[in-house]
Formats: C-alpha cells, sequence, structure tokens
C-alpha cells in the first residue's frame, strides 16, 4: 500500500532565460491580465539551455517522496528516450514506477519554459504522451488501498479519469488533494461539482480560481470587482463542496479557507529568486504533506508549504533542493 499515489502527467523541460521581455499591464482581461512581450520579429538572444523534469504528478510524487512515505506516480510517458530519462528520474527520487504507463508510438509531454530575471515564467507545453493517461482497473485497485491521492492537471479523456478516480472515496476513507488544470476548471462547478464535494484540498492560482467561478452558471452573476476579490472568491469555491480551498497569488501570498475562518498568509521571502516553474505544484504538495503529517493542522501545514516554496524557488526546475524529512 502507498501513502500517497499522484495523478497527472510528466515532462522533460528545457528552461532559458531572457532579459528582453516587456511586461505589460492587461487589466481589462480578468483572466489574462499580466502579458510579457516581446517585439515582433525580432532575435532573442539565449545564453544557455537548462535540462530538469516536471509535470505536477512527478513533480508533487517528488516532492512528497522527501518526508520518507511510500510514493507511486500514476502517469504516462511516451516509447521514447525522454520517457525513459523521466523514469529513470521519478526511481532517482525513491518513486515506485509501478503505475506508469508508456503510450507506445507518442512523444513524452515537454515543455519551453522562458524565465524572466525575476523569476517568474511562461512555459510552452506539449502534451504528448499525457493525453493518453487511462486510468485502469489495475490502478483503480491500488487507489483503492492508499491512504491519499494527490490530483495535477490532467489531459486527455480528463472526466472519465475523474470519475474512476473518485470512485474509490467513499466516506473520507481516502484523503484527496487536488489541484486542477485550467482544462478542468473551465467547465465550470457544473461539471466537476460532485467531485469537489468529495476533495478534502482544492487548490488553485487565483487565475484558475476566477476561471471555475466565471464559468459557473451560478455565479453568472457576479460582478468583476468580487471575482477580483480573493476573500469573496475563495468562500464563493468552498461552497462548491470542498473541506479546505487553498488559493495562491505568487508574490503576493496565499489564502486558505476552511468554511469558519479565512487564512491570509505573505510567502517567505527567499534569499534569492531564479525560477519560480513548479513552484505552484510544490506549494500545493507540501501543503498535503503538512495536511497529514500535523493531523490536519492547516497553520503548520501553511507553514511548511511556504517554506518549501521559498527554497525551490532558489533553483532552476521544480524537484531540486526541496525540504527532507525522513
Amino acid at each position: 500500500m502507498f501513502d500517497f499515489i499522484t495523478i497527472g502527467g510528466t515532462t522533460r523541460d528545457v528552461s532559458f532565460f531572457t532579459d528582453q521581455g516587456v511586461l505589460v499591464s492587461n487589466s481589462s482581461d480578468i483572466l489574462r491580465q499580466n502579458l510579457l512581450g516581446f517585439e515582433s520579429g525580432s532575435k532573442i538572444k539565449v545564453d544557455k539551455f537548462y535540462y530538469s523534469y516536471g509535470g505536477g504528478a512527478a513533480n508533487a510524487a517528488a516532492c512528497l517522496a522527501n518526508f520518507g512515505w511510500k510514493i507511486a506516480c500514476l502517469a504516462p510517458v511516451g516509447d521514447d528516450r525522454n520517457g525513459e530519462l523521466i523514469i529513470a528520474n521519478l526511481a532517482s527520487h525513491n518513486i515506485d514506477n509501478i503505475l506508469i504507463q508508456v503510450i507506445k508510438h507518442e512523444e513524452s509531454g515537454s515543455s519551453f519554459i522562458l524565465i524572466a530575471p525575476s523569476g517568474e515564467r511562461i512555459i510552452f507545453a506539449q502534451r504528448g504522451a499525457n493525453s493518453g493517461l487511462a486510468i485502469s482497473e489495475r490502478d483503480i485497485e491500488y487507489l483503492k488501498r492508499t491512504k491519499n491521492i494527490y490530483i495535477a492537471s490532467l489531459a486527455g479523456d480528463w472526466l472519465g479519469n475523474l470519475r474512476k478516480i473518485f470512485s474509490v472515496v467513499k466516506d473520507g476513507n481516502i484523503n484527496i488533494f487536488w489541484n486542477p488544470g485550467m482544462t478542468q476548471l473551465l467547465g465550470g462547478a457544473d461539471m466537476i461539482k460532485k467531485y469537489l464535494q468529495k476533495t478534502t484540498v482544492l487548490s488553485c492560482n487565483k487565475d484558475e480560481a476566477i476561471a471555475l467561478v466565471l464559468n459557473s452558471k451560478c455565479c453568472s452573476h457576479i460582478d468583476h470587482d468580487t471575482l477580483n476579490n480573493t476573500e469573496s472568491l475563495i468562500r464563493i469555491i468552498h461552497s462548491f463542496g470542498p473541506k479546505i480551498v487553498v488559493i495562491t497569488l505568487g508574490s503576493e501570498g496565499v489564502y486558505v479557507f476552511d468554511g469558519h475562518r479565512v487564512i491570509q498568509h505573505d510567502i517567505i521571502k527567499e534569499e534569492k529568486r531564479v525560477d519560480t516553474t513548479g513552484v505552484g505544484d510544490i506549494f500545493n504538495s507540501s501543503f498535503a504533506a503538512g495536511w497529514v503529517l500535523f493531523k490536519g493542522d492547516i497553520d503548520k501545514a501553511l507553514h511548511l508549504s511556504l517554506q518549501n516554496a521559498a527554497a525551490k524557488v532558489g533553483h532552476i526546475g521544480a524537484q531540486a533542493s526541496l525540504i527532507k524529512i525522513r
């Protein structure tokens, strides 16, 4: 039996830095309020490429494995060299690969990550084999026997896979930590509410939270100012059913709501800010770790997740230099 099974995607990543982008305010578009622009037709100088590993399920698994638990990653790779490297990388983090799916005649998922001097990034993602994730009856048997499930962004037949994952959850027998991707949120609460009602902790960033509410029929009357107010936003999402809702705001901190109190916390200031790639995965999976380690103590879980996020942004890639408790 595994302590955690993480479900979602894996990638082989290439990161590069540039200082030639210009930040552009776009506040009139609530889903794209900040843009990064480059001169049309220009050639952008890149000093060096960095190779690393990512994907929501893989990042969460690498983070959770640092706490001494038995971890499995349920995710696809292609039958290519990158797939072999992804599997080897998971093994190097002491993650069990028994649930990894090798998709024939497909390339593994990959990302090109543009990083600004501030450490903020834009990701150009190719889903590749990640779109082929298919939860089997064998996978369901493993899910039934785990203590905790962490669900990252899902591609392909995500609704069918969600139905199978949540079929194992009965009367709170398994903790579900869910960090949905934008694809899952654009259908609004109407499409995923029955799963939200079985979720222990729902985590998303503010743009994702706005997309979820904006696309929910019950919230069509809500105005721009309410959507942009994080405390109002988190209360609305909590009404959809999750036990706890977490909304991250990047450098502006985080909000958590358990139905009784709204907790707002600033980030922990890192010594250096190099790369924010994967920081959401690390923050959210660290919160899941803290929730289990500290038996539902939100304040302690939040402190652990903020510490680990601060450790991550000082390094390139999502899986390096994280906190270890064994």
